[in-house]
């Protein structure tokens, strides 16, 4: 088995407080997704959406990565085959940790990026609506977060690594969230494992070969382990 394709979803970062964006408690508690997380939301009110993720930025200062975040990094410093680690979560605690093959197919809350010329760059302060884009000069900069209704980032390098891998593991996702959760059928279409770890068994449960239920921060340290040593 040299090939490893991983999914990561907001189970992973729970546990390090980040608060999951459904459910009680969750980010878009108060929110409506049509609020906060649409093209249209940006175009009509953009103080609050612009607001809602400078918060959510803001946040990241006081959380750190656990130990699933670690544990996959090992995993990437030390697998000698091909791995790429694709993740749901718009938080950066996958690269703290030290992981480096990474892929954030649902944009970064520590990046901004330009509506006119497409820029992507690093950002770290609050991101007030019309900041001006250093790149282009257009004052249209704004979150780089992947709205419901549009494409998610990576999907032909993601779909490519699927079609070469030989195992394909979800961790923390709910199996709900398409395209991301369709990955597990893609990779079986190819002939590869599929592992799941998860708090509790998702909504694609049924087509992974192995579901093993548990804290992130308990099973995919003991998993990586299992791989490596």
């Amino acid at each position: 088995m040299s090939s490893i394709v991983i999914l990561t979803g907001a189970g992973i970062s729970a546990e390090s407080g980040i608060a999951t964006f459904r459910g009680p408690g969750g980010l878009w508690e108060g929110h409506r997704v049509e609020d906060v997380c649409t093209p249209e939301a940006l175009a009509s009110d953009p103080v609050l959406v612009h607001r809602f993720y400078d918060l959510r930025r803001a946040a990241l200062a006081g959380v750190v990565p656990n130990a699933a975040h670690l544990a996959l990094a090992r995993l990437d410093r030390e697998w000698a085959g091909e791995l790429l680690i694709v993740t749901q979560n718009v938080d950066d605690l996958h690269e703290r940790a030290g992981a480096r093959r990474m892929l954030h197919m649902h944009g970064e809350l520590r990046a901004a990026l330009c509506a006119a010329c497409g820029e992507r760059r690093a950002w770290e302060e609050a991101l007030p609506p019309a900041t001006v884009c250093p790149a282009c000069g257009a004052a249209a900069l704004r979150p780089d977060i992947v709205f419901f209704g549009e494409m998610p980032y990576g999907m032909e390098r993601i779909e490519a690594a699927l079609a070469r891998a030989d195992l394909f593991v979800s961790i923390g996702t709910s199996g709900a969230v398409y395209p991301a959760a369709g990955f597990v059928q893609m990779a079986r279409h190819h002939g590869a494992a599929t592992l799941e770890l998860n708090l509790e068994p998702s909504a694609g449960s049924a087509w992974f070969d192995e579901t093993r239920a548990g804290a992130a921060g308990t099973l995919v340290p003991a998993w990586v382990g299992q791989m490596l040593d």
